[in-house]
Order: C-alpha cells, then sequence, then structure tokens
C-alpha cells in the first residue's frame, strides 16, 4: 500500500479569498488549449476570425459549466434538487458531470459555427486533443483533493484517501482517468489530428474513446452513493459513457459513408 501524498488544496487562503489546486490546475489546461488550439488552426490552415476564435472559447468555457452543472443534477441527484431547487446555484459545493460538460460544450459549439458559418468539425478536431489535456489536469486535481477515489483494493499501489470516512485502502482511480482519459488520449487523437485528412473523425473517435476508458476505470471507481449500480453492473458513469461509444460508431460511420459517395 502506498501513503497518500497529503497535499494541502488550498495553495493560498488571505480570508475568504484562496486559491486551490484544482481551479489552478482548470486555468492551466484552459491556457495551454488557448494557446495550441490557435496553433492547430493554423496548421491544417482553418481561418477563423481574432474575435470569433476568442468568443468560441468563451462559449465552450460557459458550455462545460452550464452543461456539468446540468448534466449532474439531471443525471447524478435530481431527487435532492427537486426538494432544495436553490442548491442548484451553490456550485461551490461541487457536483458536476463531464458528461453534462461535455454535452454542453457540443451544443454552444455547435451553435456557434452555424451562427458564424464555421464547419463544426473543422473547428471541433483540433479541440479535441486539449480537452484531454484540461481533463489530465483536472483528474489531479481531484487526486490532490481526495475525491472521486476508487473502490477497495489489495493491490500494492492501493491508498488510504483522507476524506475516507471507512479509512480503507482504494485504488487511486482519479490517477487512472488522468494516465487514460488524458494522457493517452491526448496522444491518440493529437496523432489522428496531425495526419488525417477527414473533418470530423477526430471529434467522433475522442467521443468514443473517451466513453470506452471512462467504462473501464468505472470497474475500480466507487460509485456515487445516492446511484449505486443501476442496471446489473453498470453505472451511471457507464450508462451514458456507453451512449457515447454508440454515438461514436453511427457518427464515423455517417462520415465515413459520406466520403464513399463523394464524386471523385
Amino acid at each position: 500500500m502506498l501513503k497518500f501524498p497529503e497535499i494541502n488544496p488550498t495553495i493560498v487562503k488571505i480570508g475568504m479569498f484562496e486559491i486551490r489546486w484544482y481551479g489552478l490546475f482548470y486555468i492551466v489546461g484552459f491556457t495551454i488549449a488557448y494557446i495550441f488550439v490557435k496553433k492547430s488552426y493554423a496548421y491544417k490552415k482553418i481561418k477563423i476570425l481574432k474575435e470569433d476564435y476568442e468568443n468560441l472559447l468563451f462559449k465552450l468555457m460557459l458550455g462545460v459549466i452550464i452543461g456539468a452543472r446540468l448534466g449532474y443534477i439531471l443525471f447524478y441527484n435530481m431527487q435532492f434538487y427537486l426538494t432544495h431547487p436553490l442548491e442548484i446555484f451553490a456550485v461551490w459545493q461541487g457536483g458536476m458531470s463531464f458528461h453534462g460538460g461535455a454535452l454542453g460544450v457540443i451544443v454552444f459549439g455547435y451553435f456557434f459555427c452555424k451562427k458564424h458559418k464555421y464547419n463544426f468539425y473543422q473547428l471541433a478536431d483540433p479541440v479535441m486533443p486539449f480537452v484531454s489535456v484540461a481533463l489530465f489536469f483536472g483528474r489531479i486535481g481531484n487526486f490532490i483533493n481526495g475525491e472521486l477515489w476508487g473502490r477497495v483494493s489489495k493491490v500494492p499501489w492501493a491508498m488510504i484517501f483522507p476524506s475516507d470516512p471507512l479509512g480503507l485502502p482504494r485504488h487511486p482511480s482519479q490517477l487512472y482517468e488522468a494516465f487514460l482519459e488524458g494522457f493517452v488520449l491526448f496522444f491518440i487523437t493529437y496523432f489522428m489530428f496531425r495526419k488525417g485528412k477527414t473533418p470530423g473523425l477526430v471529434f467522433w473517435s475522442w467521443i468514443g474513446l473517451y466513453g470506452l476508458f471512462r467504462i473501464l476505470v468505472e470497474f475500480v471507481r466507487q460509485p456515487d452513493p445516492q446511484l449505486g449500480h443501476l442496471i446489473g453492473f453498470m453505472t451511471m458513469g457507464q450508462i451514458l459513457s456507453s451512449l457515447m461509444i454508440i454515438s461514436s460508431l453511427l457518427g464515423i460511420g455517417l462520415i465515413l459513408r459520406a466520403k464513399k459517395n463523394e464524386p471523385e
């Protein structure tokens, strides 16, 4: 068993003002995305106005926040928020869903492209690898916070998380997610983006691979206490990730069929 590295989640605190590693990591992830997505557009010779680029990233951030919050309410804790509606706005207490955030980004991005007459897939493909960068830093932040830990385990690298009331050794599932959803998914989709020529394949491949990796990690991640397992062995995360995989296969199939039917 490994000792949990007890890093203070708060970097600086002055009165009510505090800077936490979790928030700092997301700022770092967004900054990296801001710089390198722009470079990726230039690499593929995708023309986008500077003000449109900044507006797009703002809309995507808005989509993440709104989608993640609504996703958590709808998918994970609807009963609680029906009886405590004012708690919907208490985002500082936690309660964000990646699947909801992803849906929010897609919806906001789609309507941005439609309004400004950009090709959705052309703008989306370069973004996807850097979503993984943000995910990587976010999962490291979860680990430092000692939250979203895994199931009880006897593996040599199991850890006892300070926030665990049972004080049992568990899988550091946040690190598994950082590796698969962050590190591995970034390199696969970035390679596809650099070498590929068909718009949309990176986007849908990212969606499907994230779903696959999340399903795998969910087998060792502690289920949400208010939900547990919903269908047999499946958690809410696995159900939503399964829908991602199905959507990915349909999306890739439609793109390849359209490409096949293109005139020579």
